[in-house]
């Protein structure tokens, strides 16, 4: 079997449970054939020939802030064609103040209405990434998301309106979306506060193949 190479970077919150979050999934990129790099420091970003030679980032890093030089590291590998994917805030919500990277993941956090709250979930395209899966209910944080229209969004959630609510009618937020940039693939999931998020069944499917699918190409 050909190696490729995965660097999973986790750290920022401790409440998204970095390291237990990613260690669920650790196992399945070694099944799928990867050599897996793991690492809490952010300046694993700024190591030009490690960045060049992996196939796929998996990044759990919420909040937080990094510097010019390990943005730039990170953004200038998945324009070059390594793969970039994560879930929940680890990915949409780091770096708030680091445009070059907004601007990559094509999303940014801005509000989880009443907490932890029942909503649905709803797959609104034909892809790999969500073949076979339609709706879903979940009792979790339900990222409102700050979102461009260059992504191909895979899941939607609805913000329903009502009396109660300061927007006036119901707002469809992307949920789940993959996005070309430059040579790279990047793969967004909002779901995952919980570990228990992330084991339930369609999320836990998507969230393996969208790791998969934001690889580079063999």
């Amino acid at each position: 079997m050909t190696h490729r190479r995965a660097l999973v970077v986790r750290g920022g919150w401790d409440g998204h449970r970095p390291v237990e979050a990613t260690d669920r999934f650790v196992p399945v990129l070694k099944d799928a054939g990867f050599d897996v790099t793991v690492s809490d420091d952010l300046d694993v970003y700024t190591d030009a020939a490690l960045m060049s030679a992996v196939d796929l980032v998996v990044q759990c890093w919420t909040m937080g802030t990094a510097s010019d030089a390990r943005i730039d590291g990170l953004v200038g590998a998945v324009r070059a064609g390594t793969g970039f994917a994560g879930w929940h805030g680890g990915i949409v919500d780091a770096f708030r103040a680091a445009t070059p990277y907004l601007q990559m993941t094509g999303g940014q956090f801005a509000e989880h209405p009443g907490g932890f709250v029942d909503h649905s979930y709803a797959v609104v395209a034909d892809h790999p990434i969500v073949a076979g899966l339609s709706t879903w209910e979940m009792h979790t944080e339900q990222y409102w998301l700050l979102a461009d229209a260059l992504s191909d969004v895979l899941v939607t959630t609805t913000f329903h309106a009502s009396a109660e609510t300061p927007w006036r009618r119901d707002l469809v937020s992307p949920a789940v979306y993959t996005r070309q940039w430059g040579a790279g693939r990047v793969f967004v999931s909002t779901i995952g506060h919980k570990l228990d998020d992330l084991d339930l069944p369609p999320v836990r499917t998507l969230t393996e193949r969208g790791l998969l699918w934001a690889a580079r190409r063999p």
